[in-house]
């Protein structure tokens, strides 16, 4: 059953426009994340609905429908990505005022069902209507997701002190235990090799939102003891804690699910990267951690 929220949430459809002047907005380009907040403040959702999540995963409902929308621009030829992960209007783009939904998607079906006629042809084999959804070029997310997930809490932990020593930090050390109180680990980073920070942090495989009480307590639990603060999560973070998290201080960085499966594809950290961007999860690797 579809609650009242989820009604709420516009479709890919309805976001395409969007989408397209947003990008305009922001200067032609945009990661995901600074995307998505643009759209939302363009059309005012309200956080009831910006943060409905979707069932399929840890994200919410209205970052999965604007992965359609970004799927189906890119095939209008509009829009383009970057191995980083950077969405760009391509120049049929930025002299793009609007488009016509329906006919994006008609020419989107109408060139896939001509793709598969040529590959049942070739092998012999039938192959899913041509009616089905577009493949989900980011299915290999959902799937180290729950990856993630499925870890044991110390393994996470072990994989987020990697994943930081990686990035830079030393002296990264866990001290998760009874009498924690939240902080499961301290590390050191140096910028602009000069000036160092001491941080604390805190990963949890938390499932849903990850609301501003835990952003507090967490504050609460670092006085004194850190410079910064920084909290990992496969989950995602509502804009109050996003909001809480710089509120005051010491100020706390916000690792969610998406940032932390970037990192781990840019540093190789159980995934294997091939020329095709044909992403592969070694679940081995993970249950070793």
């Amino acid at each position: 059953m579809v609650n009242s929220a989820q009604s709420k949430v516009p479709t890919f459809k309805q976001l395409m426009n969007p989408a397209l002047n947003s990008l305009s907005v922001l200067g032609g380009s945009a990661t995901v994340r600074d995307l998505l907040q643009q759209v939302i403040q363009d059309l005012g959702l309200p956080e009831e609905v910006t943060e409905v999540l979707h069932s399929g995963g840890p994200m919410t409902e209205l970052d999965y429908r604007l992965h359609w929308t970004r799927t189906y621009l890119k095939h209008a030829e509009l829009i383009n990505n970057s191995s980083r992960g950077v969405w760009s209007l391509t120049d049929s783009g930025r002299q793009t005022e609007s488009v016509d939904p329906d006919e994006i998607v008609r020419k989107y079906m109408a060139e896939r069902k001509k793709m598969r006629g040529r590959e049942e042809t070739m092998t012999g084999e039938a192959v899913p209507s041509a009616d089905d959804p577009p493949p989900d070029t980011d299915d290999w997310q959902q799937s180290l997701l729950r990856v993630l997930n499925g870890m044991s809490p110390a393994g996470f932990e072990r994989l987020c002190r990697q994943m930081l020593r990686e990035s830079g930090f030393f002296e990264v050390a866990g001290t998760g235990g009874p009498g924690d109180q939240g902080i499961d680990g301290t590390g050191v980073i140096r910028r602009e090799g000069l000036i160092s920070f001491a941080i604390a942090f805190q990963c949890k495989r938390w499932q849903g939102s990850v609301g501003p009480s835990v952003v507090r307590e967490f504050r609460g639990a670092m006085q004194g003891k850190a410079d910064r603060g920084m909290i990992i999560t496969t989950a995602v973070f509502t804009r109050e804690a996003q909001r809480e998290a710089t509120r005051t201080v010491p100020p706390i960085d916000l690792v969610d699910g998406e940032l932390l499966i970037a990192k781990l594809k840019e540093f190789n950290l159980g995934i294997t990267t091939k020329m095709v961007e044909d992403v592969e999860i070694d679940p081995d690797w993970f249950a070793t951690r």
